[in-house]
């Protein structure tokens, strides 16, 4: 087995952009932490979704009949490890253009001051946003001219 994340398939990409909360976010618990065991991921989630072992176990496998995670024998013990299969990508994008355009109304610059206002960014990801600002700008420009 590969530890590569491949791109999804349609139907797969169908499953990701419509799973529930709690299955969402043990992908989103995968995504960060590319691998980890059932416990792992129960106590990463804790803080925001507190669950037996059973419940996350149950979701997990779920998950996998779905094909959106697969599991392998652990190092030691009983344990699986488990990790995502596909990549977050199409996720992210359709929780976005969701949150853009129902919540915000389609205002890009409403849905960032919000969210610059909720957490604002270190300096590190001002210097990143500023370059990302600065490719678009130049994208913009290459396209009116091109």
């Amino acid at each position: 087995m590969t530890n590569k994340r491949q791109r999804p398939t349609e139907s797969a990409r169908k499953a990701l952009e419509n799973l529930p909360g709690a299955e969402l976010e043990v992908m989103a618990c995968l995504w960060q932490k590319g691998e980890a065991t059932a416990r792992h991921i129960r106590e990463e989630m804790a803080p925001y979704r507190p669950m037996t072992h059973g419940a996350l176990v149950t979701l997990l496998k779920r998950l996998e009949a779905k094909g959106l995670v697969s599991k392998r024998k652990g190092n030691f013990g009983k344990a699986f490890v488990f990790r995502a299969v596909h990549t977050p990508e199409p996720v992210y994008r359709k929780i976005m253009r969701d949150l853009h355009e129902r919540v915000f109304g389609g205002s890009g610059a409403a849905m960032f001051a919000s969210l610059f206002e909720t957490r604002p960014p270190s300096v590190e990801e001002v210097d990143e946003l500023q370059k990302l600002l600065d490719d678009l700008r130049r994208q913009q420009t290459r396209a009116r001219k091109g």
